[in-house]
């Protein structure tokens, strides 16, 4: 069993939550105001976190492999984040900064950003690359 913590600043209190990567697909709640962690807000991960979180998640996760200084990534990130107020628990959405992860998106063969990568119990089963409106990502991760 991984042993790798996140840390999970609530978006409610901002209290930070140290939760055990292998549940953060399970709706975890904050340890101080009792609200969800996560449900509606996006999950950055990387390198070191990525398996345990992706692998272990009872829901399914899409991915958005992005950078900073791409124009379209940036363009789509409000979508992406209204599309996981949408989804609430019923998937896990995360970003993958691409320059800090370059492993990461080597070993997906990340070619052009932004690219949403779904996946069910650890393996990917969709791809879209380009920025899509929040209602292709709802489509993409349901």
């Amino acid at each position: 069993m991984d042993t790798t913590k996140l840390m999970i600043r609530c978006p409610h209190c901002g209290a930070t939550n140290r939760v055990p990567a292998e549940r953060a697909g399970e709706s975890p709640h904050c340890g101080k105001c009792s609200r969800p962690l996560l449900a509606g807000h996006p999950l950055e991960l990387g390198d070191a976190d990525f398996d345990a979180v992706v692998g272990a998640a009872k829901v399914p996760v899409l991915v958005d492999f992005w950078t900073p200084w791409c124009g379209p990534c940036r363009a789509m990130a409000p979508a992406f984040a209204q599309a996981a107020q949408q989804l609430g628990d019923q998937a896990l959405l995360v970003k993958v900064n691409s320059d800090e992860n370059p492993r990461l998106s080597q070993r997906f063969g990340i070619r052009s950003i932004p690219t949403l990568v779904r996946f069910d119990q650890g393996r990917e089963t969709r791809r879209q690359s380009g920025a899509v409106p929040a209602s292709t990502i709802v489509a993409l991760a349901r």
